[in-house]
């Protein structure tokens, strides 16, 4: 007897169809899969055999041939244990329901319980794309899969639960959470708790309104970290489609929150100085999501930026350019989405303390070029802003003054997230940081006073081509936040300076 039955497949975060085909023949007793299995696919077999009999149905003794289609795919992962499992009940006819307009994704245990498995959330988006009615998915992913609408997402604990789903005996009822958005905003670090440091702040609001990248540059202590940690409170909430994106990734990771529905708050990534370049990348012989990957639509947050390995930094500079992260196996290629915005901090040289008020320097002149030249150009040119943190005195420390809240410079960034939105509606475009040179011409338009400066700026400094871009994209950032139309010189200006450590780091 033969039997087909639906599934999906995952590589990478990319999915596609899978048909699971199974064949039961006269012969010697033989269990085959077939359609380039890796490991944890072939082990079905026996995870399959044993739920079959610990459940109460029959093992058929006789010829297996188990195909998963298309059979020129790898297929990776223990998720095709369930359709594995109904395919064989069909070909031996213990199960006689319909099953073509269902779908099956799960993994099982020895006794028939369907376990979680990672990236859920891809997969039912691909059943529901392919025009399946309804999916079986374990009920530890239920919360996962509920997000998506248009398909009935029936959670299992049990294979026996699908049976008496498929003959009716028993319904599942189809998990469906709408999202409250009340309930996934949490408390967070607020700007208000940052004691001076205005232009620093100035800076991070300027990145945050633009998607701008930035590096601050100061000795321990002077809040650079602090900084970073509460960027997330001033960016602009995430819409359902960044909601989405950022999930499938977390799904495809296995980091996904327990319980989580959806990554509803822009991801805050911090790795490690120790962190190796595969690390950030992602990669693998089952290749997963990085650092980079994982912090898709949010902050990628490194500290003590130049102690990083210096290949783990150089493979920053596909993603900041292109916004994605392109793996290279023998057995394919890989895109992951890579859309972030990466902060950076420093120390000025190895003890921390070059510039400081108080605390006398201990570093050589060669010490602190070889601290610098960890950063090349390259990276450096990829970074808008570069900003110097200075130290807080004891007065300003003190201060009963009231810091403006995270609240109040989130409402000049959505503002000029609007601007920009309507600005680049239709070009897939979402911030200024993105603009392609053909948007630049259109958009940012200068003054004489402001092109006057700009041209004086570029050779004084030494800039390069991309510099130049930048310093043009950050300055239509800053008149966003003026609500003004075209850019002046005052704009240019306060662009420039946030590019006048280039020389310093490059001498």
């Amino acid at each position: 007897m033969f039997s087909k039955i639906k599934s999906t497949g995952l590589y990478g975060i990319e999915t596609f169809d899978v048909t699971v085909e199974a064949d039961i023949s006269s012969g010697l007793p033989r269990f085959d899969v077939v359609g380039l299995p890796d490991a944890a696919v072939k082990e079905s077999r026996e995870r399959v055999r044993a739920s079959l009999k610990n459940c109460g149905f029959t093992y058929p003794v006789s010829r297996i041939t188990v195909n998963i289609a298309p059979a020129d795919v790898k297929k990776e992962g223990s998720f095709y244990d369930l359709p594995i499992f109904i395919s064989l009940l069909r070909a031996s006819t213990q199960l006689t329901a319909n099953t073509d307009d269902y779908a099956f994704i799960g993994e099982l245990s020895l006794d028939g319980e369907i376990r979680s498995v990672n990236g859920v959330l891809p997969m039912v988006i691909q059943a529901k794309e392919s025009g399946v009615g309804a999916v079986f998915i374990p009920a530890d992913n239920a919360d996962e899969g509920s997000v998506v609408s248009g398909i009935d997402v029936l959670p299992a604990a049990s294979v026996n639960e699908v049976v008496a789903h498929l003959t009716g005996e028993k319904l599942i009822e189809p998990a469906f959470r709408e999202v409250d958005e009340d309930s996934v905003i949490t408390e967070m670090l607020d700007f208000a708790d940052v004691k001076g440091q205005s232009t620093a702040k100035r800076a991070l609001e300027i990145a945050a309104a633009g998607g701008h990248n930035c590096i601050m540059i100061g000795p321990p202590g002077t809040g650079k970290s602090m900084m970073a940690k509460r960027l997330g409170s001033i960016l602009p909430e995430m819409t359902f489609e960044e909601q989405i994106e950022t999930t499938k990734i977390y799904s495809v990771a296995g980091e996904l929150p327990k319980d989580a529905r959806l990554i509803a708050r822009r991801p805050f990534r911090s790795p490690h100085h120790t962190v190796s370049a595969q690390g950030l990348t992602g990669g693998g012989a089952s290749p997963k999501p990085g650092e980079i990957s994982l912090a898709h639509n949010g902050v990628l947050f490194m500290d003590e930026f130049p102690e990083f390995d210096r290949r783990a930094k150089e493979s920053l500079r596909q993603p900041l350019e292109d916004g994605v992260v392109t793996i290279t196996r023998v057995s394919g290629t890989i895109t992951y989405p890579s859309d972030i915005m990466l902060i950076a901090a420093m120390n000025p040289c190895p003890c921390g303390y070059s510039g400081h008020p108080k605390i006398e320097c201990t570093c050589s002149d060669a010490a602190r070029k070889r601290y610098n030249d960890k950063l090349s150009g390259p990276i450096l040119d990829r970074i808008d802003l570069h900003v110097a943190v200075g130290v807080v005195n004891y007065e300003m420390l003190r201060n009963d003054r009231k810091e403006e809240s995270s609240a109040e410079v989130r409402k000049r960034v959505n503002r000029a997230r609007e601007i920009q939105n309507e600005r680049f509606k239709g070009t897939g475009i979402k911030c200024n940081a993105k603009m392609t040179p053909r948007l630049m011409r259109q958009h940012c338009t200068l003054t004489e006073d402001a092109d006057v400066l700009l041209s004086a700026s570029y050779d004084a400094l030494g800039l390069s081509p991309r510099a130049h871009d930048k310093i043009l994209k950050i300055a239509r950032t800053i008149a966003d936040l003026e609500g003004s139309e075209k850019i002046d010189a005052s704009h240019v200006a306060e662009a420039i300076q946030y590019r006048n450590l280039d020389r310093q780091f490059r001498r």
